[in-house]
């Protein structure tokens, strides 16, 4: 959630007089403040009018290119979310149908990322993968604690609170968690909040991110887990999930260090499933502990939904899991968050069966198509070149071609904006901070026909771009695309 800091001064919303209904002069002088509590009530319709007006600003949701979350459903869809916005999701007593169908959900996700036993898979929703992510790091560190030598009980609260685990510890250090420098934020959070060192790959020439052998050179008897992404954020790759595994398990054969692996599936792990069937990448790999996506990305819902499961019961620590009879029985619960809507569960369930695998095999297909398609026609220009094609995510990156100076990415981003394209444009990580790249996501209801003409846009104003006598941001300020 971004962080906002209190307006300066009290100004006060412009209200048309038409507002107030039968009495415009009354509505003139009705304008609420805009930083603190009106002294009293208005019209629903006033307020709804004042609220809709300020928004027509916000960017259209299907021209947002960089975003992974859905932004188009079918209207049941909407139909059966706008029944359940009141229906607590934690309250599972009280609304046991809509539990029962996260319980189906989480067997569906099971079966289709092969768990050795799907019917008892071990897994929740959540308010999306960053929270997946913190629940599967969770998961790791209390294993790892464990494995430090507490005899296998609860951890003293000091134990908790340092992540150290005592003289009986080989070693004695800090916990660290081994992934790339590409991983999404939640990662570089979660080693924060819960004071675990992160081991970061950094980027090299063309190694964008992590592989096995740089995994394993980062690991050591402290390591509570490595993490693999499959579909990265910077450019839709996939990273090599079989290979790392079987890079961790000769590290094991010759050192006895048994170090899990988390696959954040945030993306891939909806799309992988269905269109790259012959990867090994799940729970088919011993070696992966816990996997985690995001329903509303390629899970085709809209935001709010994630899901986090565990390849058995051994892989969450039943410590973790709390129990609770405040709302009318007894309900465990692994969260972050407590009350949440159900609404998004039973959109996710609502999608699950209304496409099946044939249907979502489908869809993906055709964003994967759109986006190869999209990719290859930039290319074409002669001005960019692929970093990405959008043949593993539906994602694509790309920059200017070496011999363009004219402009850069951040201008064509800027440009791209004036026609309502939202496309990023940003640097990668550490190592590799001369790389920038515009991305491009393709998510279902971007069709071939809008990719069309967003070629046409870029194409409008790429003669434009060329006649610059240089890039366009301010000397002296690092180059963005994002004003807010």
């Amino acid at each position: 959630m971004s962080l906002h800091k209190g307006a300066e001064g009290l100004p006060k919303l412009a209200v048309n007089p038409f507002y107030a209904g039968a009495d415009p002069v009354a509505g003139m002088r009705a304008a609420p403040p805009k930083h603190r509590l009106p002294d009293g009530p208005m019209a629903p319709a006033t307020a709804y009018q004042l609220v809709h007006d300020e928004l027509m600003l916000d960017g259209n949701a299907r021209l947002n290119l960089a975003t992974f979350v859905t932004t188009w459903m079918e209207p049941e869809a909407g139909v059966l979310m706008g029944e359940c916005l009141d229906k607590n999701m934690i309250d599972k007593d009280e609304y046991p149908r809509t539990a029962e169908l996260e319980r189906r959900c989480v067997s569906m996700l099971a079966d289709l990322w092969h768990a050795p036993d799907p019917e008892s898979a071990v897994g929740c929703s959540t308010t999306g993968s960053s929270e997946a992510c913190m629940l599967a790091g969770m998961a790791f560190k209390r294993r790892w604690m464990k494995r430090a030598g507490d005899g296998g009980g609860r951890p003293s609260l000091a134990r908790r609170l340092t992540g150290r685990a005592g003289d009986g510890k080989p070693g004695g250090g800090r916990p660290n968690l081994v992934m790339g420098a590409n991983v999404q934020v939640c990662w570089e959070k979660f080693c924060n909040f819960w004071e675990v060192e992160p081991r970061l790959m950094p980027m090299k020439g063309d190694r964008l991110h992590l592989d096995a052998d740089a995994a394993v050179a980062m690991c050591d008897e402290n390591t509570i887990g490595v993490v693999a992404v499959l579909g990265s954020t910077f450019d839709g790759s996939y990273e090599p999930v079989a290979e790392i595994c079987a890079a961790l398990d000769a590290l094991q054969e010759r050192t006895g260090l048994d170090i899990p692996v988390h696959v954040d599936g945030a993306s891939g792990g909806m799309i992988a499933p269905f269109l790259d069937e012959d990867l090994v990448w799940d729970f088919r790999l011993p070696r992966v502990a816990s996997i985690n996506t995001s329903g509303h990305k390629y899970g085709l819902v809209y935001p709010g939904v994630g899901w986090a499961l565990w390849r058995d019961l051994d892989a969450l620590p039943e410590e973790l899991v709390f129990r609770v009879n405040y709302l009318g029985g007894d309900m465990p619960t692994f969260a972050l968050n407590f009350s949440r809507p159900g609404a998004q569960v039973v959109a996710q369930y609502y999608t699950f069966l209304r496409l099946g695998r044939d249907g979502f095999r489908v869809v993906q297909q055709t964003a994967r198509d759109v986006a190869v398609y999209l990719s290859s026609r930039i290319e074409e220009c002669g001005d960019f070149r692929l970093i990405t094609r959008g043949d593993q995510l539906p994602v694509f990156a790309f920059t200017t071609a070496d011999h363009v100076t004219a402009y850069d990415v951040f201008d064509v981003s800027r440009r791209m904006r004036e026609r309502g394209w939202l496309v990023p444009a940003y640097t990668y990580p550490a190592d590799r901070e001369d790389l920038a790249v515009l991305r491009i996501v393709v998510r279902n209801g971007f069709s071939e026909d809008l990719a069309d003409l967003f070629l046409a846009d870029l194409e409008r104003y790429l003669p434009q771009l060329r006649a610059q006598d240089h890039p366009l941001h301010p000397p002296g300020e690092a180059p963005t695309a994002f004003h807010h």
